[in-house]
Order: structure tokens, then C-alpha cells, then sequence
């Protein structure tokens, strides 16, 4: 396998941009767990009126 100008894939500016992505996500879950008090599960289960 070729290493040189990949096109897709695992491409240094993908694997940065992910994991940007990854810590954004996680900031803003433990954020509205606090604010809420509710955890993930809890949240999307009333959004979606399950309880």
C-alpha cells in the first residue's frame, strides 16, 4: 500500500479532524449531563418521550 498523497482515508488532516470532532462531542455530553442531570441515555430517551 502506497503512503505517498493518499486520497481518502486514514490521511493525517482526517485523523486530526476526528478526533477534534471526538473531543467536541464528549465536551458537550458530559456538559448537558451536568446541566440536566440526566446522562446520554436518559436525554435521548426523553427527547424521544420514551419514559
Amino acid at each position: 500500500m502506497s503512503t505517498q498523497n493518499p486520497v481518502w482515508g486514514f490521511t493525517d488532516f482526517a485523523e486530526t479532524f476526528g478526533g477534534r470532532l471526538a473531543m467536541v462531542g464528549f465536551f458537550l455530553a458530559v456538559t448537558t449531563e451536568v446541566l440536566t442531570g440526566q446522562g446520554i441515555v436518559g436525554q435521548v430517551s426523553a427527547l424521544l418521550h420514551l419514559s
